[in-house]
């Protein structure tokens, strides 16, 4: 067929309800409940069967639909008070930012990903690392952030799934009609990159989230080759050269993206490595807008960079051959000005390897002032796991910090929990959720009033099951019989587990069935029956993780599992929407630490869903916060240990998940008052929700995130920038006359005995330190001293600064300081090191660059009674 000209065919909508565009083409309506009912009054089942879209529900209404709503003053009157929520929404006064930060001139946060997963029928995410990017979108709006999202718009994005008739995961991809989206494209406005095999041109569309702008950029349009229209083919699909060509899109297409918007943002947050690449475009527009060179570049881009990973799993990690770096970047590295090892080194840990492949997260790592896991226990798994690009700073300093995620609670509490919050916290659970005294009213909440509605939730939630079950078997096939049982699958008074997750291996989703005959025991107890609510995809390359859909799809199907147990297809968001609100338990089962945060138990605690869970990522936070103050909000699997045996690990955690169902968790959910009340049940309820939500909601994440980050690289970036960089390119001369200087500096303790002191007394340690040309302000000087464990290190460390006092007969600097070890008696350790020092760097673990003092044993001895 020839080519066609196009044209745009908008709904014909009555004037009188001409502001529903204004509202559809606004994601806020997707953590709005009353704007979502607004849609829903027009037509509820063509808003499902729109996948939730309203644009789309707009464009396919018949006339008459529409005529009807503008004659009625009911609908109208809705529409008058969603549509000024709306703009009193996005005029953004009295914005918590806007008090807080009103001094922080010119901020912009660019945050790039991969995925964003905002609503349902915005199909460009795969799962929690998608939804955790969307989640801060929206509370950003909320607080008034001044930020910018930059992705990619997938034609397919990810996969839908469905099971065949045996059980088997399959794989649909569905191309999008984005004409159709809540979306809209820039004009005059396109990116172009160069690749090996030519120049790919991306067009620029617009989502508005709130009062935030998400970006996306498109490959398929006509100026492209048929194969530079697929690079935004699919999220995750193809092959290693086909994610390679997605990152650089994402990365320096975004950060051209920007520049051609007219945006300058001053920070840059990388959400995962994905996006890595921004940091080098950075670089090569900072030396060629302020004619710095590469090292100048350098110092200046980092001060602005922020890098969240959140991959505990080595093989989550984007790597990249030499050979296929060099093919895509051998004239970018000609333009930084650098040779081809330096610029492979920057994304290996040992840049010296040549053996070694090019790393996204390395990259990232190495370039960003900030760099931070997603969890207390993922922060320290990847201090560990990158130790090697700082070597021999201990383990504990590496700079590598974390902040624990959170999720975004209007978006994902039921209405009628909204309701509650509403008529028990007040409006301002809205606007400040992370305020802990407001939490504390959930404790009001009557027993009986929380408990209805919680019940109401479990019913919807059966009611939806039996549906999406019944529609599954109709499409693969099934007998009459079969379908017509979906529709007493379930009992709406049971207690229900819910499992709805990315089914990797780690997360173990088959671990409660690995004793069928004990857990048949505990489903079909006739006076306390159970029954568990399964959804989640696999990778469509992860053979493992299909088969474990397929036994759980497999046990399902056997008599004494038929009516207890489903498996629900096609997991997103409205699947978990459901789940998370109308589960009694949510259950979690990572192999630790292997799971770098997970986000769905939050959503559930939102809702007064209780949490089972192995302590490991949030959840180890979680429990120890509920036990520190002395509430149980949940139930822990086992106390965090590791086992070097899996099988066994496997063994001793289903068992005790089995002890706790038995002993614990079923008896409390049936030990009902005479009322019907389960009263230490709504309890533990109200505690995890009083506990909990103030820690792990998406606003106190944020609000983290720009006081200790945006704020802080803001401020160091406006100030290496001011008077043509000149702070810069001090900072970098200097850098470079302490990296030429560093292998010839000697450090020599003077005492290196054991030696023995009473608790509280004092000991002076001194240094004999050579410089090699370095004057002691270049320098810090420190000891680190600490309770030594069985393996002769240093545990509860604390740093002592040194002072210079003198210099020696040898031309070398003396450097003294006054220990006096506290803590416990016994055996102490201290250690004397020395790092670079300089008013504009933000940390002193310049990779490379530490020294210990010579010593024939890297920590002396002293001995504390």
């Amino acid at each position: 067929m020839k080519p066609v000209s196009t044209f745009t065919v908008q709904p014909a909508l009555p004037e009188a309800l001409r502001p529903l565009l204004r509202i559809a083409y606004n994601l806020r309506w997707s953590w709005d409940h009353a704007a979502i009912d607004l849609f829903r009054r027009l037509d509820r089942d063509g808003w499902e069967r729109c996948n939730r879209n309203p644009v789309l529900l707009l464009g396919t209404l018949q006339q008459s639909i529409l005529d009807a709503a503008a004659a009625d003053p009911s609908f109208l009157a809705h529409q008058r008070g969603v549509a000024e929520k709306l703009d009193n929404y996005v005029s953004g006064e009295g914005s918590w930012y806007s008090r807080e930060h009103r001094e922080q001139n010119g901020l912009l946060v660019a945050y790039f990903s991969a995925e964003f997963g905002i609503t349902e029928c915005v199909t460009i995410f795969a799962g929690g690392l998608g939804v955790l990017a969307g989640d801060l979108l929206k509370a950003s709006s909320d607080l008034g952030l001044p930020l910018v999202g930059v992705g990619l718009l997938y034609q397919q994005g990810y996969f839908r799934q469905y099971l065949n008739a045996a059980g088997w995961q399959q794989e649909a991809f569905e191309k999008n009609d984005f004409h159709t989206w809540p979306i809209q494209p820039i004009p005059n406005v396109v990116v172009r990159v160069q690749f090996p095999d030519g120049m790919v041109t991306a067009r620029v569309w617009k989502a508005n989230v709130g009062r935030i702008q998400l970006y996306l950029l498109d490959t398929d349009v006509p100026e492209n080759s048929a194969e530079h229209r697929t690079i935004t083919n699919q999220l995750y699909g193809g092959d290693l050269e086909a994610r390679l060509r997605q990152e650089i899109l994402l990365g320096i297409g975004g950060y051209r993206m920007l520049d051609g918007l007219g945006l300058r943002p001053t920070v840059f947050h990388m959400n995962e490595g994905h996006s890595g690449f921004l940091a080098l475009e950075h670089v090569q527009r900072l030396m060629e807008n302020r004619h710095l060179s590469f090292d100048e570049a350098r110092q200046l881009a980092s001060s602005s960079l922020i890098f969240t990973t959140h991959t505990p799993v080595p093989a989550g990690h984007d790597y990249f051959s030499s050979g296929l770096m060099g093919r895509y970047f051998s004239s970018y590295w000609e333009r930084l000005g650098i040779s081809r090892d330096e610029f492979l080194g920057l994304g290996r840990q040992n840049p010296g390897n040549g053996n070694e492949e090019f790393c996204m997260t390395v990259l990232a790592l190495r370039l960003a002032s900030f760099s931070n896991g997603v969890s207390r226990l993922h922060g320290q798994v990847s201090r560990a796991m990158w130790s090697r690009i700082w070597d021999e700073v201990p383990e504990q300093e590496i700079p590598i910090s974390h902040v624990t995620n959170g999720v975004h609670f209007r978006t994902w509490v039921s209405n009628e929990m909204n309701h509650l919050y509403d008529r028990y916290l007040g409006p301002k659970w809205r606007e400040e959720p992370a305020d802990a005294n407001l939490w504390k009213q959930a404790e009001s909440i009557p027993a009986a009033e929380l408990w209805r509605t919680h019940e109401r939730r479990r019913e919807r939630l059966v009611s939806q099951a039996r549906h999406r079950l019944r529609e599954q078997l109709l499409r693969c096939g099934a007998s009459r019989a079969a379908v017509d049982a979906a529709d007493e699958v379930l009992n709406p008074e049971a207690l229900t587990i819910g499992f709805g997750r990315r089914f990797a291996s780690y997360k173990r989703a088959t671990l409660l069935l690995r004793d069928p005959n004990r857990l048949a025991r505990i489903l079909n107890d006739a006076c306390r029956p159970v029954q568990i609510i399964y959804a989640g995809k696999a990778h469509p390359k992860d053979h493992s993780g299909k088969g474990l859909i397929k036994t759980i799809v497999d046990l399902a199907a056997t008599p004494e599992f038929r009516r207890k147990m489903v498996f629900l297809e096609n997991y997103d968001m409205a699947i978990a929407r459901h789940m998370v609100q109308g589960c009694d338990v949510w259950l979690n089962t990572p192999l630790r630490p292997e799971e770098a945060s997970g986000t769905s138990g939050m959503k559930a605690l939102a809702n007064g869903v209780l949490n089972v869970s192995t302590l490991d990522g949030w959840w180890d936070e979680a429990w120890s916060m509920g036990r520190q103050s002395g509430n149980e909000v949940g139930w822990a699997i086992g106390n965090g240990e590791m086992y070097s045996d899996r099988r066994e690990q496997d063994q001793v955690e289903a068992d005790a998940l089995y002890d706790l169902l038995e002993h614990e968790i079923v008896p409390e959910f049936y030990e009902r008052r005479a009322d019907g009340i389960p009263a230490k049940w709504v309890a533990r309820m109200k505690r995890s929700i009083s506990t909990l939500g103030p820690e792990f909601n998406m606003h106190r994440m944020v609000v983290q995130y720009v006081n200790n980050y945006y704020v802080v690289a803001h401020g160091r970036f406006k100030r290496l920038e001011n008077e043509n960089a000149a702070r810069t390119r001090n900072l970098a001369a200097w850098l470079t006359r302490v990296q030429a200087a560093w292998p010839g500096i000697l450090v020599e303790s003077a005492e290196r005995s054991l030696m023995e002191i009473h608790m509280g007394e004092q000991v002076s340690v001194t240094a004999s330190v050579f410089l090699n040309g370095l004057s002691p302000d270049d320098v810090r000087m420190e000891i680190l001293t600490g309770p030594l464990n069985g393996d002769q290190e240093m545990t509860d460390i604390t740093i002592v600064p040194m002072c210079a006092c003198e210099v020696d007969e040898s031309v070398n600097h003396v450097f003294i300081a006054t220990l006096r070890p506290s803590g416990r008696s016994g055996l102490h350790g201290y250690a004397v090191r020395i790092l670079p020092r300089h008013e504009d760097i933000l940390n002193p673990f310049i990779p490379g660059m530490i020294a210990w003092a010579r010593s024939a044993s890297p920590v002396a001895e002293l001995q504390l009674r």
